[in-house]
């Protein structure tokens, strides 16, 4: 079941979804399988573009030919230009009643011929960035659409198609009908400045904007009724970045991990949508990487603070109405600090109601249950706030009023515990006011088809854990079955761990890679080399201490074992456990260099 365009609707632009990749010795050749005439050329020396002619000839055989489905974009690093391309996908449902696709793999298509004329630093910086876009080639949560734009949301595009049989407008009668890239929300197009290039070029049909986040469908049969639950996830990418490098708010106030959740519900003859958002406190702030466990958090005093709470929150409310912030991080310790002083700010944000909650003092027990507590709070509210409807003759019957915005200290796994919570309550309410639920009826009381929906929210939340973290989202247990299981224990402790790993000795290197292809660094020879003065490579030394130290604790304990026979091996032993201990207050006193940072760009 699919959302269908109203009878009328101007015709729709479309992308060409699979093109014809050739390798010649000097360039690469990407035309249209349907058109072949539509196309481009690569200069494999200089990375030069060049639009395919009617009647354009291409002399000698290629090298290779191969089916590719997309061209993610083109970037010009210290000395090539590296094209990347779609090279599988797969269909995960459908937007609009056109399909989306989730991006597989890609590959990198190097123009870099002019290499060898380049000096040492040069090699040696090139090889870096294109380290970076093999770390791109990875990236999870990637989506799109050959037919729509993926990145507005229900209410906007439902909005325009109704709005345009209702008044004729010109304006809005041509928008499904400009190329996708034009329709697209640019805060949610991950490879927008990877696009430019091709923009430049006007190729409309070849360029695809693709969203970061997830996307995530169930059926569900309720009574004697079907229904179409979808999750729609979008990140933002103006603050992009990984857990411990991107923190926080910048001074124009945006903030890292912000994102647009929208659960759509479709019935036979109505389309529902409920929005929130999520994303870290707005504030300045940091949590620097530094072989801890649990870095410390750190609010920076700056005379800008409340600007940017205050662009940020206006954003918002431009964007989406009536905000209500909810801060579930705890009340004490660092976290306390941090909050403490988020809800300082808060004071003067006269349009936005913040709403402290406590989440782990309240709902640290495994008991899902509690909050409620929170939601006797903001009941009016949410009851305000509303969800998005319109039937399907086009006609807008609801319009929400404003949202939530939720934050915890990584806006994954607390936030996402509490906005699928919220996301129940609110399919309770449209399902009670279309008639599949009586109202004394709740989801949760149809076992099967409650699993379901649990399931959609746990998956979501992994996936952009996934992104932000590189692992699955904690407390996953709690969403999937409404209570902390042991195996679920067990999978957090194992995700925990490689959040840890991950978070000091490779999110350095990830985070680069998104400045690099989010256009927050930009490549250029005539600036001094992100790389020449940094002569000290810190991540080469501590496989030596590590060896040190598990070697000075070995033997150490196998002196202590043998001290008893004679004071030779206790001296051993003493001299061993020194310098092991020596080792390690080393270890600890550089810990914050002997982890993977990020080069490119600062932390706000």
């Amino acid at each position: 079941m699919d959302i269908e365009l109203p009878p009328g609707s101007p015709e729709r632009f479309k992308l060409y979804d699979e093109l014809e990749l050739l390798e010649f010795q000097d360039k690469f050749v990407i035309k249209s399988h349907l058109s072949p005439n539509q196309g481009f050329r690569i200069n494999r020396l200089d990375g030069n573009i060049n639009l395919l002619d009617d009647g354009d000839t291409l002399s000698g055989s290629p090298l290779r030919t191969c089916t590719i489905y997309g061209v993610v974009g083109t970037i010009r690093l210290v000395v090539g230009t590296y094209a990347i391309v779609i090279t599988s996908r797969k269909e995960v449902g459908s937007f609009l009643g056109f399909p989306v696709y989730r991006l597989m793999s890609m590959r990198v298509l190097a123009c870099n011929d002019a290499l060898r004329y380049s000096t040492a630093q040069e090699k040696k910086d090139e090889a870096y960035f294109l380290n970076l876009l093999k770390v791109v080639e990875s990236m999870p949560g990637l989506y799109y659409s050959y037919e729509t734009d993926i990145t507005l949301k229900l209410i906007l595009s439902l909005n325009i198609m109704s709005t345009s049989l209702q008044r004729r407008s010109k304006l809005v009668d041509g928008w499904t009908s400009k190329p996708i890239w034009k329709q697209a929300d640019p805060r949610f197009v991950w490879n927008k400045h990877l696009l430019e290039e091709l923009i430049e070029y006007k190729l409309d049909s070849f360029i695809v904007p693709i969203m970061q986040g997830s996307f995530q469908r169930a059926q569900l049969k309720l009574k004697n009724s079907n229904a179409m639950v979808t999750l729609f996830s979008r990140r933002c990418t103006r603050r992009l970045g990984t857990r411990m490098w991107r923190r926080g708010a910048n001074f124009e106030g945006d903030t890292a991990n912000f994102i647009e959740t929208e659960q759509l519900l479709e019935t036979e003859e109505f389309n529902f949508s409920f929005l929130q958002v999520r994303g870290s406190i707005p504030i300045l702030w940091e949590q620097i990487v530094d072989l801890s466990y649990k870095p410390h958090l750190r609010v920076i005093s700056h005379e800008e603070t409340p600007k940017i709470v205050e662009r940020h929150f206006h954003d918002l409310m431009q964007r989406y109405g009536e905000i209500v912030a909810l801060d579930l991080t705890d009340k004490h310790g660092e976290e306390g600090q941090l909050s403490a002083a988020y809800a300082a700010e808060m004071q003067t944000q006269q349009n936005t109601r913040y709403v402290p909650f406590d989440f782990h003092h309240y709902c640290g027990s495994s008991n899902f249950d509690n909050l409620k507590i929170l939601y006797d709070e903001i009941s009016e509210d949410f009851e305000k706030q509303r969800y998005f409807l319109i039937d399907r003759q086009g006609n807008v019957l609801e319009d929400q009023r404003g949202l939530f915005r939720a934050n915890c200290i990584d806006s994954l796994d607390r936030t996402n515990v509490t906005q699928c919570y919220l996301a129940q309550k609110s399919l309770n309410l449209q399902l009670q006011r279309i008639g599949v639920l009586t109202y004394s009826e709740c989801i949760s009381m149809f076992e099967e088809e409650y699993g379901k929906f649990r399931i959609l929210w746990a998956e979501q939340g992994d996936e952009i854990s996934l992104e932000y973290a590189g692992t699955h989202a904690l407390k996953g247990d709690l969403v999937r079955y409404g209570k902390q299981t042991i195996s679920g224990m067990i999978k957090d402790g194992v995700s925990a761990l490689s959040r840890y790993y991950l978070n000091n000795f490779h999110d350095g290197i990830r985070q680069d890679a998104l400045d690099l292809i989010s256009g927050h660094y930009n490549v250029s020879r005539n600036v001094p080399s992100p790389f020449q003065s940094n002569n000290f490579e810190p991540l080469t030394y501590l496989p030596v201490a590590s060896a040190l130290i598990i070697g000075g604790l070995t033997a150490t304990t196998f002196t202590l074992q043998q001290a008893g026979r004679n004071t030779h091996h206790y001296v051993s032993s003493v001299l061993c456990a020194g310098i092991t201990a020596g080792v390690m207050a080393i270890v600890k006193a550089n810990g914050r260099h002997l982890c993977s940072r990020p080069r490119l760009c600062g932390l706000l």
